[in-house]
């Protein structure tokens, strides 16, 4: 574990190599898992706000299930997360050549929005948990995300690089530096240390 700051960061994103490759996983992480996307309370709010602009990429199974549950629901755990059609998808995917992919961000890209997607959709496979005193920055390792850990091997992409961006997001520039920096100095020592 790494400490920055309030946060405690697993070793596991600098150790892993990670790159989505969406042909082979078709977007199935906005399609299983038991609950829908983690969310903020101020992603909720911003959800609610822009569905209007946000309407015209989704899927009308999408609109019905955001018009019968609402932008955001409280899950089992009570916890705020986006709703999902039929207890599987997103609310907010669309189909794209069969591949699951983000709404919110197809309006995102196409100018019509401000707010990419939530954070933790951004983030994965990488959660963050909010405790008491820290916040704990850790990798998920998920079977659908198979295809992504093949590829980064391939690639030679560490995770904390694939996710420079969702990262300085949710922690800042000066955050990444240092995570950067740490992650320099620990394949340093585990290249040329160990002898």
């Amino acid at each position: 574990m790494l400490q920055i700051d309030d946060t405690i960061v697993s070793l596991a994103l600098i150790e892993k190599r990670f790159l989505c490759d969406l042909p082979a996983c078709k977007g199935s992480c906005c399609r299983y898992g038991d609950t829908g996307a983690p969310l903020t309370s101020e992603e909720a709010a911003m959800l609610e706000k822009i569905l209007p602009r946000v309407q015209p990429y989704l899927r009308p199974e999408g609109i019905s299930a955001i018009e019968n549950q609402g932008t955001s629901i409280t899950d089992h755990e009570g916890e705020l997360v986006t709703p999902l059609i039929n207890n599987e998808e997103c609310a907010y995917t669309v189909m794209d050549n069969d591949i699951y992919k983000c709404g919110i961000e197809m309006a995102f890209n196409a100018g019509a929005v401000s707010f990419r997607k939530p954070l933790s959709c951004h983030l994965f496979p990488v959660r963050v948990k909010q405790y008491r005193d820290f916040r704990a920055v850790n990798y998920e390792e998920w079977a659908i995300c198979t295809p992504g850990v093949a590829c980064g091997a391939k690639e030679k992409m560490e995770l904390y690089v694939f996710l420079r961006e969702p990262l300085v997001r949710a922690f800042g520039e000066e955050w990444y530096n240092r995570l950067q920096w740490a992650a320099g100095e620990y394949h340093n020592y585990n290249d040329h240390g160990k002898h």
